[in-house]
């Protein structure tokens, strides 16, 4: 092999590929699961590599993690992406884990399939008797919940290991190691702060992003990077807040209130001003759906719908399509009517409960599916209500014996609510004349 080729190659790789850990030791971030005694640490001690789902953000080294178990146990390591593989790939990889095994010194094979949550069902069930059979261990990444993405009969066969964003801490080890090995310009410490919280726990658009900073300051004669050179050079690729400090919470904020006072050109401003400082639009997704459960409530139940439609919307679509869903499901709530009375009303619920006494369900209310629980009067005097004049047994009670009634709900004269509350009104007073006729002496009239 000509080395100065290889050191050519070497030298047009990306960083965040140059700095790719080659031992477990030099991995940042992760220590839940590869420090000293941690799960993942001594699987690699045990010589015996076990099929497993990597779940984390990106950028967070799950592909690293998977090289190095290849490594650590002497095995091929092939890798497939989901998103551009199929099943001709599944079917070469058992042939190389075959000629692998049944070679003149057999070796093990790891097959890494990254974004797994991407294939089928079909595509996951094809690892299955492989997976089963020992010919190779199967290693899935994903950011999405395994629980929801992953065939249970492919995710009964594998650990699944938790893996988190990396912290400032581990983000700033990463460009000291950057500089140190690759002659990186000197980053002052405003310029170095913006940067780590643009790249969001993520070490690969830390590394990418760094990597454009050096050629630039490279070809312009820069020495020291500072922030003013920092937001010129990378513009709206460096935003303009910190998105883990206070002025990213002072912005989601104001969103909020924008959509709880009604002002849907301040909501629509404040959800622009974050997705292009870079927010993470699942997060505002999330927050969004908050908002509808917390302040419109069952004034308006359409609007838990419509923010739940535009977070589906989202994941189906991504950026910058699915942004618009989430933006006019902010539009829908600031023109909605309000109610914060189901929040209030859970709100003072909890409260109650957890300053009460634990009361005994009344023997009326109870499940009777025994003979012996009939016997001891369970479900006994029970109405059911379906049977009862237009659907309600009034005058029956449903909290516990000697609790007066709380009032936790008060629905608000808006929307929805202004008929929930009529409704709560008539029932109310039928179970007031019901309770005024169980008071009439037998024989009096009523």
């Amino acid at each position: 092999m000509n080395t100065n080729t290889s050191a050519s190659a070497a030298h047009h790789q990306p960083l965040a590929e140059r700095l790719r850990p080659r031992t477990l030791g030099e991995v940042i971030g992760q220590q839940h699961i590869l420090g000293p005694g941690k799960p993942l640490r001594l699987a690699f001690e045990s010589g015996r590599p076990h099929s497993c789902i990597l779940w984390g953000p990106p950028g967070v080294g799950k592909t690293t993690i998977a090289r190095l178990m290849a490594e650590a146990f002497d095995a091929q390591f092939i890798a497939i992406s989901a998103v551009l593989g199929g099943v001709k790939e599944i079917r070469e990889a058992v042939q190389l884990a075959e000629g692998a095994r049944d070679g003149l010194v057999p070796q093990r094979t790891i097959v890494f399939v990254d974004e797994v949550h991407r294939f089928n069902k079909s595509q996951q069930d094809a690892f299955l008797p492989h997976v089963e059979s020992g010919l190779f261990t199967f290693v899935g990444a994903t950011t999405e919940n395994p629980s929801f993405e992953v065939n249970s009969a492919l995710l009964s066969r594998a650990t699944v290991y938790v893996l988190h964003s990396l912290t400032d801490e581990d983000l700033q080890q990463i460009v000291a190691r950057a500089q140190a090995e690759q002659a990186l310009p000197a980053i002052e410490n405003e310029a170095l702060q913006r940067l780590i919280a643009y790249a969001d726990g993520d070490a690969r658009r830390l590394l990418n992003t760094l990597e454009t900073l050096s050629l630039t300051a490279a070809q312009a004669g820069v020495e020291r990077i500072d922030d003013a050179w920092l937001l010129n050079v990378l513009g709206q690729q460096v935003r303009r807040y910190d998105k883990g400090g206070e002025q990213f919470y002072d912005t989601i904020s104001a969103l909020h209130k924008s959509v709880r006072g009604s002002d849907p050109d301040a909501a629509l401003y404040w959800l622009v001003r974050m997705l292009d400082g870079g927010a993470d639009p699942k997060y505002l997704a999330r927050r969004i759906i908050r908002m509808a459960w917390e302040d419109i409530g069952l004034a308006d139940p359409r609007a838990m719908q419509i923010t739940n439609e535009a977070a589906q919307t989202y994941e189906r679509l991504g950026s910058p399509e699915g942004e618009l869903a989430l933006a006019q499901a902010v539009i829908y709530l600031a023109v909605a009517p309000k109610s914060n009375a189901g929040y209030a009303a859970y709100n003072k619920a909890r409260a109650f409960v957890k300053g009460d006494a634990t009361r005994p369900v009344p023997l009326h209310l109870r499940n009777a599916p025994t003979k012996l629980m009939k016997q001891l009067d369970y479900g006994r005097g029970y109405r059911y209500a379906h049977d009862e004049e237009r659907g309600f047994a009034a005058g029956e009670s449903y909290l516990p014996d000697g609790m007066a009634p709380p009032g936790f709900y008060q629905p608000v004269p808006r929307g929805l609510e202004i008929k929930i509350g009529q409704k709560l009104d008539e029932l109310r007073a039928r179970n007031a004349a019901a309770a005024s006729a169980d008071d009439v002496p037998p024989g009096d009239p009523a």
